[in-house]
Formats: structure tokens, C-alpha cells, sequence
């Protein structure tokens, strides 16, 4: 029996979801006025030429329909930059701190957007997205009465009725993740950070079935719960990702159990590039830095493109100023690899030792011990504040920015790879994405043209 197809009827668009079948294929293909919509996952059909009604003789009863308002489709949004007129804004609050923009091109306006913070662009979507605060609105409604723009204001009610994560204090018998599940992560030497993202999965899935013994939870259940993550909570790929992995861990390695595969449809996860700095941002935003302990930090996930855990595991010894490299032992999937020093960093961590003294780790905080990542994200985006960059910086943006700069500068994509400590040779050529070296070489073929 062939599978039940969900379609979502707006005022003008019908939203069909089905799987994958060549016949149904044909069939929504020969519809007028019907295409394929990537960033959805979806086929959009117009609601003319009686295709609603084709679709119900066609689908019978496999076909579910829901209706939906017109401003909660990301699909008519997209449709409607593509229509509206000149000279007018549509503000859409998605989510309590942000807000989305859609208008037609203005160059002007962009420059407006480009100023506000947190600022970014959505090249699936085509359109703005920043923060939501009144200060900002009230930007936004200012050069619209400047320029005699119409102004729209709405809510997109979908994704601010998302449901939050349970907590304690609002799940009757709420429990902890059994022992054994904690110590097979530990034996079997998974790092604390993957300790901890199991950890916290696992907790919300058994305190969702928090009445329920947890080996009695049957692979309905389990179903169950993997669709109440995607349609109520509406969480991030990675992080149903995770969710199904904790659950499989539990089941496989702390029962025993056999091997199965949880499989939840939902639209593709966009390829996003990352954010990365100039070499003359990097500059700045080290220039800003006064403490000596938190410029050799932030230098050192520079110049040797670390992750942050790589950082701040650090021993003094795995700074070997005589062959100019630093060791990384234990790096992501426990793999040691050597990075590159550099000599002006060299100065400042002898500086720093001196002064500093470092006993174990080669970062450490007030209280002795490792250095926090909370800490380090404070001290990078202080300093990026007071260098006045716009853009969203975190610690990986350092890692990102260090790879695109090797690039740029004429580094073999296999030397890079070895730096980062990428098992894949994919991975690492998303910077060949990023850098813009060697466009100025380009001749553009519109410009030979003579108009």
C-alpha cells in the first residue's frame, strides 16, 4: 500500500509532501502551474485550474489536508518578494529575537540592513533576517516614512507557538539518565562534550515518557517521540540527529540490543557557508585585546586553526618552539596532529609563562584549573565589539578564517586538511567556497560585450 500524501492548502498555493514514487511523480508534474520547491522539501501547486480537486480524485484516500493561514508558509513568503510591489517592507517576527525582511532589491535599504546588528542573509529564502528589538523596528518604520514605503508588520505564529524544551519542575517524576548509560560513554572514551550532548538528549526523551519504565518504551514510542521533536519542538537536524543517536547508544551498546535505524523525513539541511574574518579584522580584533593571557589565547586558535576544546587542552610541553609546531593530542575522534606556531605567538607565550606561571594546562582560569570555553567566548566577542565588526564571530570563526587565509596565500588543499585535521578532503574544500582570491583575474564576459 502506497503512502499517505499530506498537502497544506493556502488562499492561493496547495503544499504537497509525499514520498519519493515515479507515478505520483508524472501525475503532479502534468497539474498546471506546479514546480518543485527545494527549500521547502515540497511541490507548490497553484490552486487554479481546479487542482485541488484533481488532487483529491487522483490521491482519494491517502490524501490529508490541513489548512493553513497565508502568512505561515515560508514558500508563499518566498512567492511573495517575487510579487510585491516596489517600495514596500514586510516585517515577519519568527522567532522572539528575530525578525525577517522582505522586500524587493534596494540598494539603499541593504545598506540600512547592513548596519543593524546581528545582521544576516538568506540566500535559500532571499531575504534579511536581524534582531528583534524596538530600537531596530523603529529604524525599519523610520526609512519607510522617509521614503513612502508601505510598512507590514506580522507574526509568524507557527514558529513562536514552537514548544520549549520540558523542564524539571514541569515533568512529574522527572529522572535521571541511568549510571550505566554514562559509564559505557565513558569506557568506551566518547569526549565530554559528546558525554554531554548524549547526556542532555537522553533526558529529555526518557522524561518525555517520564511514567514509563525506560526499557518498557516500545519502537512505536520511540516513532512517536522522533515526530514530536520535528513538528512540536521544530529542532535543528543536528539536533534530532544527536537525539536518535543517544537513543540508539542506550538500546545498542548499554542493552545489547540489535542495530535499527530511525528514520524521520524532513527537508534537506541547507549547506551554509561559515563566516570568516579578514586578515585585517583578525588584526583588530587581537589589537583590542590588553590581557596578555587572553591575546595569547585568542592568537593561539588563530595560528594553529584549533577547535577551542584543542585549545584549552593544552599542556605547556605541547608547544614545541624548537621544530616551530604545536602538538593537538586528542583532537576530534581522538586523533593527534601537528599545527603550525608562529613566531610572533612564540614571543607572547613566553611573555605569558613568565608572567603566568601555568601549571597543568597551558590556559588556566582564576581559580587554577582549565581555562572555560564560556570564558573564551566572552573574551572574542568583547573584543570583536570594540573592533567594531558586525559580523556574528565565534572561536570557530577563527578556525574558519585561519584555513580561508592559508588558502588565499597559496597553500595546498591538502596541507590545510592535514592542519585542521579533517578526515575528509570534502570537508575542507568548502573553503575554496569562501575565498575570493583570484577574482579580480577574472575578466567578466559582460563587460568584453562593447554596450
Amino acid at each position: 500500500m502506497k503512502e499517505q500524501v499530506q498537502i497544506s492548502v493556502t488562499d492561493r498555493f496547495i503544499l504537497l509532501k509525499m514520498k519519493k514514487d515515479e507515478q505520483d511523480i508524472r501525475f503532479v508534474k502534468s497539474l498546471n502551474y506546479s514546480r518543485w520547491d527545494q527549500a521547502s522539501y515540497c511541490w507548490v501547486i497553484s490552486k487554479r485550474e481546479g487542482n485541488l480537486q484533481h488532487l483529491k480524485d487522483y490521491f482519494g484516500e491517502r490524501l490529508a489536508v490541513t489548512e493553513v493561514d497565508e502568512q505561515e508558509s515560508d514558500v508563499v513568503a518566498r512567492d511573495r518578494i517575487q510579487t510585491m510591489e516596489r517600495g514596500s517592507l514586510t516585517v515577519v517576527r519568527y522567532h522572539s529575537g528575530r525578525i525577517r525582511l522582505i522586500f524587493r532589491y534596494d540598494k539603499e535599504f541593504i545598506a540600512l540592513v547592513k548596519t543593524l546588528p546581528f545582521c544576516q542573509w538568506d540566500a535559500v529564502n532571499r531575504w534579511w533576517t536581524v534582531a528583534h528589538t524596538e530600537k531596530i523596528l523603529k529604524m525599519l518604520i523610520d526609512f519607510c516614512e522617509q521614503k513612502g514605503w508601505k510598512y507590514q508588520y506580522l507574526e509568524d505564529m507557527r514558529l513562536l507557538n514552537r514548544k520549549p524544551r520540558l523542564k524539571p519542575e514541569e515533568v512529574l517524576n522527572y529522572r535521571q539518565v541511568p549510571t550505566a548509560f554514562l559509564e559505557k560513554l565513558t569506557i568506551l572514551r566518547y569526549s565530554e562534550n559528546t558525554i554531554r550532548t548524549y547526556r542532555d538528549c537522553f533526558s529529555e526523551f526518557i522524561n518525555y515518557y517520564s511514567t514509563k519504565d525506560i526499557n518498557q518504551i516500545t519502537q512505536e514510542e520511540i516513532h512517536a517521540y522522533l515526530l514530536y521533536l520535528v513538528e512540536k519542538r521544530q529542532v535543528s537536524t543536528s539536533y534530532q540527529n544527536q537525539a536518535i543517536n543517544a537513543i540508539k547508544f542506550y538500546e545498542e551498546k548499554v542493552l545489547k540490543g540489535p542495530r535499527r535505524i530511525y528514520l524521520i523525513e524532513r527537508p534537506r539541511k541547507e549547506r551554509i557557508l561559515p563566516t570568516v574574518l579578514s586578515e585585517s579584522e583578525v588584526k583588530r580584533i587581537i589589537e583590542c585585546i590588553t590581557n596578555i593571557k587572553h591575546k595569547c589565547l585568542i592568537m593561539t586558535c588563530y595560528s594553529g586553526g584549533l577547535r577551542i576544546s584543542e585549545a584549552l587542552n593544552l599542556k605547556p610541553s605541547d608547544i614545541d618552539s624548537m621544530r616551530m609546531m604545536i602538538h593537538v593530542r586528542g583532537g576530534k575522534g581522538k586523533k593527534d596532529r601537528i599545527t603550525l606556531l608562529s613566531v610572533r605567538l612564540l614571543e607572547l607565550l613566553r611573555e605569558y609563562y613568565r608572567l603566568y606561571k601555568p601549571g597543568e594546562y597551558l590556559f588556566t582560569g582564576q581559580m587554577g584549573g582549565q581555562y572555560s570555553e564560556k570564558s573564551a567566548q566572552a573574551v572574542l566577542k568583547l573584543a570583536t565589539r570594540k573592533a567594531g565588526i558586525q559580523k556574528r564571530v565565534t572561536l570557530h570563526t577563527l578556525r574558519h578564517s585561519f584555513a580561508t587565509h592559508l588558502l588565499e596565500n597559496g597553500t595546498d588543499l591538502r596541507y590545510i586538511q592535514s592542519l585542521l585535521g579533517h578526515a575528509s578532503p570534502k570537508t575542507t574544500q568548502i573553503y575554496t567556497h569562501i575565498t575570493t582570491k583570484g577574482f579580480d583575474q577574472i575578466k567578466n564576459p559582460l563587460d568584453s560585450m562593447g554596450i
